[in-house]
């Protein structure tokens, strides 16, 4: 295994892994620390954890826990996964984890760049955007969890940061990877452990996987994925697999479930439902006052009963014997 991520909840893994396929690497994602042995044909594991807006320390916890077990399956590094809107709070979670990473890693620095620019998040001079607006300025400022009232991820992340944090500027990444790499050195020399990276374009990302490919640690979004296989593979490291994006084929009726209630969200299930797309709204505070008993028995009927009405309006697909 070349590469080790943790995720800190369930879809930014899935992104991640999408972000690695789609650049060569065999991937595989999965769902809480395993029990056994890695995949042994995987070039990358991702773990999922849940770890974003639960107590620091827990998280810390459970992503050591990941750790010692990427660590165990050979991981040559570990890629700590966050959202691009850095969702977090002074009290949150992306600071101690990443500090105790460096820690048990025995690293001295380590990167923070939530970017992705194919999704509108770019980070410049230090700032987070979201498409137009800063994320300060986004419906991110509302999140009932994490609401992201600062833009200035310098300043978010040292208030939950024992050590000091840096800036690795826009002006060093366009000079590539060399000149990356060196401004990261000297930070380091001056005590920095967590820098944020500018990053507003793809050909950004590739720069900072390069400058920190041989690192232990990264600390991201799914953006600097895309950086990285090109980088193994200079190094002899990895041979991309332009089928690593394949999956075996399913048939079969398919559901799509939604549980964010962000604004990009809530957007897209607009877009489903003014489609013609049929659609079910669950509201888990009714669900929680109707009791559970009622909960569990009349929700999984009506849900059942709305579900026939609309997959089976033309017949369904016939079954293999």
């Amino acid at each position: 295994m070349i590469l080790g991520v943790i995720a800190d909840d369930f879809t930014g893994a899935t992104d991640v892994a999408s972000m690695l396929v789609r650049e060569g690497m065999r991937t595989v994602q999965v769902i809480g620390i395993p029990q056994g042995p890695s995949p042994a044909d995987a070039d990358a594991v991702v773990v999922a954890l849940k770890s974003r807006t639960i107590p620091a320390a827990d998280a810390v916890a459970q992503s050591l826990a990941a750790l010692k077990w990427l660590q165990a399956a050979g991981a040559r590094q570990i890629y700590f996964k966050y959202c691009s809107t850095f969702d977090s709070t002074p009290a949150g979670n992306i600071g101690p984890v990443a500090e105790a990473l460096l820690d048990a890693l025995g690293a001295s620095i380590a990167i923070a760049c939530p970017a992705f620019p194919e999704n509108g998040r770019t980070v410049f001079r230090g700032h987070l955007f979201v498409g137009d607006q800063l994320l300060s300025d986004s419906g991110m400022r509302e999140h009932p969890l994490t609401p992201m009232t600062d833009a200035n991820l310098v300043r978010v992340l040292q208030a939950q940061s024992r050590g000091k944090v840096g800036l690795l500027r826009y002006d060093l990444i366009a000079r590539g990877a060399e000149a990356a790499r060196g401004a990261l050195q000297a930070l380091a020399a001056d005590g920095v452990r967590l820098v944020v990276a500018d990053a507003i374009t793809n050909d950004d990302l590739r720069v900072l996987g390069e400058a920190v490919a041989d690192a232990p640690l990264v600390t991201a979004g799914s953006g600097v994925a895309l950086g990285l296989p090109a980088a193994y593979a200079a190094r002899g490291w990895l041979q991309r697999d332009a089928q690593a994006a394949a999956l075996p084929a399913v048939g079969g009726l398919a559901a799509v479930l939604s549980g964010s209630c962000s604004v990009a969200t809530n957007a897209q299930v607009q877009h489903w439902l003014a489609s013609g797309r049929p659609g079910l709204r669950v509201d888990p505070r009714a669900l929680a006052a109707a009791g559970s008993r009622w909960s569990s028995r009349r929700w999984p009927s009506r849900a059942s009963g709305w579900r026939r009405g609309r997959c089976w309006s033309t017949p369904p697909p016939s079954r293999p014997r």
